[in-house]
């Protein structure tokens, strides 16, 4: 049947309405997995994103959910999913509210879900090297029972130990410091369970690598939400490696560092983390850590078998010799692989008044010299009025091109709330762009959520026409975390 609607946001709905809803909701979770309490609302529209931080520091509402609800099943997320369609209100997921995006605004009210009780190891299947969890388990949490029988699932993100779940890196697309060798969240992702509107429970086929049509698992991987709830999912694991080996160079500038990452990785040596930060990001880099250097500084970790260690440090010593570059000894990289996620500690990152943002992409390598410089100088020379400062670290490689994790700064904002959250999408708006023009795409490892939303058009061309029937024919009221993704408003029950 088809219920009314339960209103466009916090406190819009009407009181009767919004009671039937929750009481409905509650029939499916337990009373006690339901809220419409004004503080659970604004925890579960909050994030790390730029947006939801000035919000809250300018003491400014956020926008919010009628209700949050809080499963523990995939079988509670499909009643909860067949509820929201009946009555044609929006459902906004959230796991630990470790994204930069947006992507848990809700900007048309409706029901949140608090993923983080679907926190269960399903499975350790030891004999495939594959793990079996519920979406809202934190990384950190898993990672760690993985370690106590010798395993690793190699996904160690910036944001490992601020709550980050398995469901949101795969959502967003995640990536993690080595990537480079194990791969991004998509590329470990074997098998997921989602639930879709309107409360259908579907799988993917159990390998990723098959013959057997399109490919459903990376249509739901990078979706944020917008046409399903990943509840479940099986990811590729690896042993815990022998040992590791750090490597650290200096070079002269940005491009020699550039063209040694290419030789690395066109010749095959595969590290599993190599970061070159320019000189800016350098020395933040170096005053975190606490390390005498200055200058582009190159990290290279290898792991692994101590025999296979030997030869491709050997290798990327004689690659870093072709483009001058100073062996700094093993002392910086260790020191970077032992703080890792120290510049995402509280006290190192950015905050308002300070008005910042990761405009990361990745390119070609042909194209990367080019579109490190036009960031650069877009942020630099063109936000000079507001003494705009601009860094760059390249942190993810691929066999044909690489990851620039790049950010802007303006170190106070505006008085006015309005006018900063302007300059900080016309600062967006022009990194955008030079990525786009310059052989990039709008990001690479964040998420799109609702801050680069309006870049998907621009983006894809008319293959977005293609995305959004995708998306209309998934969802047709369009509840499934409306206004992400650039896919627009609900269309229907308003």
């Amino acid at each position: 049947m088809t219920r009314p609607a339960a209103g466009t946001g916090a406190g819009a709905a009407h009181p009767f309405v919004l009671g039937q809803l929750v009481r409905d909701l509650g029939g499916v979770v337990g009373a006690d997995s339901v809220s419409t309490d004004a503080t659970a609302l604004a925890e579960q529209s909050a994030d790390w994103s730029w947006m939801s931080q000035f919000l809250r520091y300018r003491d400014l509402p956020l926008p919010v959910a009628d209700v949050v609800v809080r499963p523990q099943s995939t079988e509670h997320v499909e009643g909860i999913v067949r509820i929201a369609s009946e009555y044609r209100v929006p459902v906004v997921p959230r796991g630990g509210g470790s994204g930069t995006q947006g992507g848990t605004f809700a900007l048309y009210g409706g029901i949140a879900i608090d993923l983080t009780r679907m926190n269960r190891i399903v499975e350790v299947d030891e004999s495939s090297l594959t793990v079996t969890v519920q979406a809202g388990i934190d990384g950190s949490v898993l990672e760690k029972e993985l370690n106590g029988v010798g395993l690793t699932l190699p996904h160690y993100p910036g944001s490992h130990h601020f709550g980050a779940t398995i469901g949101g890196s795969l959502a967003a697309r995640g990536s993690g410091v080595v990537s480079t060798k194990y791969g991004k969240a998509e590329q470990l992702a074997l098998q997921v369970e989602a639930v879709v509107p309107p409360g259908r429970r579907i799988s993917t086929l159990p390998v990723p690598n098959h013959a057997a049509g399109p490919d459903l698992l990376q249509t739901l991987i990078g979706s944020e939400g917008t046409l399903g709830i990943i509840t479940e999912a099986t990811m590729r694991l690896e042993p815990l490696p022998e040992g590791r080996r750090f490597l650290s160079f200096q070079f002269a500038t940005v491009p020699a560092g550039l063209e040694t990452a290419r030789l690395i990785m066109t010749r095959r040596i595969v590290p599993a983390a190599m970061r070159l930060y320019d000189e800016a990001d350098s020395a933040k880099l170096t005053s975190m850590l606490s390390l005498d250097m200055a200058g582009v500084l190159l990290i290279v970790v290898l792991d692994g078998h101590e025999s296979s260690m030997t030869l491709e440090e050997e290798r990327v010593r004689a690659v870093c010799a072709l483009n001058d570059g100073v062996d700094l000894g093993a002392g910086p990289a260790q020191a970077w692989w032992d703080g890792k996620y120290e510049p995402f500690a509280k006290h190192n990152a950015p905050a308002p008044p300070v008005v910042f943002g990761t405009t990361d992409t990745c390119a070609r390598f042909a194209a990367l010299p080019g579109l490190y410089e036009a960031k650069k100088r877009t942020i630099e020379e063109g936000f000079a009025e507001y003494g705009a400062r601009y860094t760059a670290h390249f942190s993810h490689w691929y066999p044909w091109g690489g990851m620039i994790y790049d950010r802007f700064y303006v170190d106070d904002a505006p008085d006015d709330p309005d006018e900063a959250l302007a300059l900080h999408d016309r600062l967006w708006d022009a990194a955008v762009a030079t990525s786009l023009s310059h052989g990039g795409v709008i990001n690479e490892h964040h998420g799109v959520g609702l801050k680069l939303g309006r870049f998907m058009r621009p983006q894809y061309g008319s293959a977005f026409d293609v995305m959004l029937a995708v998306k209309n024919a998934w969802d047709p009221d369009g509840i499934m975390n409306p206004g992400k993704l650039g896919f627009g408003a609900p269309r229907s029950g308003r």
